[in-house]
């Protein structure tokens, strides 16, 4: 997908919850479980939700791009605060806009992903001059469920704009690709999601993120090599690093967006937030590929090259490292009381 203007990142921002479980302790409780490659993941306090950690993320991302005025506001979660409320409309008043298209976005974890295509497609058509795509999620995994162990919370916001001087990066080109597959799902009324366990990898995971890719390298001329950096999305540590090896990539190329042992899955805010932690290193003229990955399936793809303004654009960086080495250790029974898993 190809846009008539080009568009580039004009701003981006990070938050992530202070407070940290050990997955030795959800080990601890649940014995016979395994805590596995994963050391710990983020927890959202008891008074923050989606709706907050968007805006944290959103105030970051504005302040770098110095942008007072937005036409689109996307928020992608599975984990809105309200069933029948639009989180977006929350995240406008709170950044004090309201002449702007504000919408909810759902695909599982590529909803952020499927913002950030919508918003480059406003831009790049004319059509707004501003736009802001979040990607943001709250820890939803059953208690003793396996994804308790990998499943974070936090939140990642980009301003997009017509590429400019101003502009740390521009998305270059991106390719979308879904099919109708049940891996993974919750339904209305029901508290937690449910995975399929033997769909999850092979005809879920690895079919959309290897499909898409090779579309863009096909599409447009790209291959591994032609990439400093890759970001995938995280549902555990295992198989962005396996993705990466099948489409020719090499372990340096994916580490420093690699997140889902520090801090979990954050499901809408995973690969965007592996993309902010590259951003933070990334120099000028050197290329990302960003390649989500939503249950039900799909996947979105992005070739993103960094530009001259990076250096001066990132003093304003809230950085993703020092959101990790700030946390606060808790047990099994406050992450049960903040998450609202203890049922009176």
């Amino acid at each position: 997908m190809k846009t008539h203007y080009d568009v580039g990142i004009a701003g981006y921002g990070v938050y992530i919850p202070t407070y940290r479980l050990p997955t030795t302790e959800i080990a601890r409780i649940w014995k016979g479980g395994g805590a596995g490659p994963n050391k710990e993941k983020a927890v959202a306090c008891i008074d923050e939700d989606s709706a907050t950690m968007a805006v944290e993320a959103a105030r970051r991302a504005m302040d770098m791009a110095q942008v007072s005025k937005l036409g689109a506001i996307f928020v992608g979660t599975e984990s809105k605060p309200y069933a029948v409320k639009p989180t977006s409309t929350v995240v406008a008043q709170a950044l004090g806009q309201h002449f702007v298209l504000a919408a909810d976005m759902e695909f599982a974890c590529k909803a952020a992903t499927e913002a950030l295509q919508v918003v480059r497609g406003l831009v790049g058509s004319g059509m707004i001059e501003n736009g802001l795509a979040i990607g943001v999620d709250t820890a939803q995994g059953r208690p003793g469920d396996d994804l308790e162990y990998t499943t974070g919370s936090g939140a990642a916001a980009y301003v997009l704009s017509r590429s400019n001087p101003d502009t740390l990066a521009t998305v270059e080109a991106g390719v979308s690709y879904v099919t109708d597959t049940g891996d993974f799902w919750r339904r209305q009324t029901e508290k937690y999601p449910r995975h399929l366990s033997r769909f999850t990898g092979e005809p879920a995971y690895f079919h959309h993120v290897e499909t898409s890719v090779k579309q863009l390298f096909e599409t447009y001329g790209l291959k591994a090599n032609d990439f400093t950096y890759a970001v995938f999305h995280q549902p555990n540590p295992r198989f962005p690093v396996e993705v990466a090896y099948r489409l020719g990539f090499k372990f340096e190329q994916i580490k420093t967006g690699l997140l889902n042992p520090i801090i979990g899955n954050t499901y809408a805010a995973s690969s965007p937030m592996g993309l902010a932690a590259v951003l933070d290193e990334a120099k000028p003229g050197e290329r990302v590929l960003v390649a989500s990955f939503g249950s039900g399936a799909g996947s979105d793809a992005f070739s993103i090259k960094i530009t001259a303004s990076i250096d001066e654009k990132r003093k304003k960086a809230v950085k993703v490292s020092d959101l990790i080495s700030k946390n606060i250790k808790i047990d099994y029974a406050t992450y049960a009381k903040f998450r609202g898993k203890i049922s009176r």
